[in-house]
């Protein structure tokens, strides 16, 4: 009991909380507000998508949490194809990634994790729930200090920066050298911009020994309330994972293992809703610029890195006035006290409202 009470207590308070003033100051907006704070996704959920999931609802028994045969060839030969993936590796499907990146430490028992000085605070709640030391770190894994595990992101949430080669390479050597765990979070891996993203296993050569890759179908294929995800990457580590899994009963319901399978067979679904992000983007970052914003790194992703070199609640507040939600970057740590992340997962009749917005109140000054 005292130590559970403990961990309450070491855990952080729930971002998105402090933002709900903000949130009300946008809803008095005469024209209604657009949140671009949550990335979660707007556009629907293929039509094939759904019906394979409809055709499959008759589902009384239990699913194995390894994942049916089909649904680990889909993900293989995906992985095969898309990420680059060769030697021997294992897969397995997800209840969503979110779970996965907060109870990971747990499941291999880490007591030490680096994580992106600027990154999804998931990472470190992670680290809490295991007990484990988390230090953040920068992006070059030659500086990297030895730890049980480390994680990296590209395309990253929130800044939408790539990692290049050099940089996926120079984790997978500190990974070698020290024996240690690198898990790379490519949630956004097909949402390239003015760069394209590559999965660290590509620089693996077959050799893939503390190496995983998380990758998500709740935005490259509008999935989020199914919540299907899935690791690809050392199969022993994988092996122990699954049996941590299997005692908790993490086990990614029938129904959407047959919708996974689905999307995966498809990308042109994916090509289109890349085409729907980037043009969003395009939309709306200029606007943002025309208001004295510097938009930084935001060339992959769902997002747009900006700063106007003030504290990030004094955006927020400016863009709460003209009806636009945004999140402060100090969510993802101390290096983004000064930047506002805004995300694409809105309509495009909304998208173009708020540079509207925003274009209008630069032109009234």
């Amino acid at each position: 009991m005292q130590k559970s009470l403990l961990l309450r207590q070491k855990l952080p308070d729930f971002p998105w909380d402090a933002l709900a003033p903000y949130g009300a100051i946008a809803r008095a907006h005469p024209q209604g507000a657009i949140d671009l704070s949550v990335g979660t996704p707007v556009d629907p959920t293929p039509e094939f998508i759904q019906q394979a999931f409809q055709k499959a609802s008759n589902s009384p028994g239990y699913p194995v949490t390894v994942g049916t045969p089909e649904l680990r060839e889909a993900i293989t030969a995906w992985a095969k194809k898309y990420l680059g993936a060769t030697g021997d590796f294992g897969v397995l499907p997800l209840i969503g990634s979110k779970e996965f990146v907060a109870w990971l430490p747990t499941f291999i028992e880490a007591q030490s994790v680096l994580y992106p000085d600027v990154a999804y605070p998931t990472y470190v709640v992670g680290s809490l729930l295991a007990q484990a030391n988390a230090t953040p770190v920068s992006l070059d894994a030659t500086s990297w200090p030895q730890a049980d595990m480390a994680w990296v992101n590209s395309p990253s949430n929130p800044t939408g920066r790539v990692h290049t080669e050099a940089e996926l390479k120079a984790a997978i050597d500190w990974s070698r050298k020290h024996k240690s765990v690198v898990v790379s979070d490519e949630c956004y891996l097909e949402f390239g911009d003015s760069v394209k993203p590559t999965s660290i296993l590509q620089y693996t050569g077959g050799d893939n020994t503390n190496i995983l890759s998380v990758l998500s179908l709740s935005k490259r294929s509008s999935m989020a309330g199914y919540r299907a995800a899935f690791i690809v990457g050392d199969a022993a580590l994988i092996a122990r994972i699954l049996e941590v899994r299997k005692h908790a009963g993490m086990m990614v319901p029938l129904p959407v293992q047959h919708a996974m399978i689905a999307a995966l067979s498809d990308e042109k679904h994916v090509t289109e809703q890349r085409a729907r992000y980037n043009a969003r983007r395009a939309t709306l970052a200029p606007a943002l610029v025309a208001a004295g914003f510097t938009i930084e790194d935001s060339e992959a992703g769902l997002y747009i890195w900006a700063t106007r070199k003030e504290d990030c609640w004094d955006s927020v507040s400016w863009l709460a006035d003209l009806g636009i939600i945004a999140t402060p970057g100090i969510f993802y740590g101390e290096g983004g006290s000064s930047h506002i992340r805004i995300a694409l997962t809105a309509t495009d009749a909304q998208i173009k409202d708020a540079a509207a917005r925003i274009i209008s109140k630069v032109g009234a000054k």
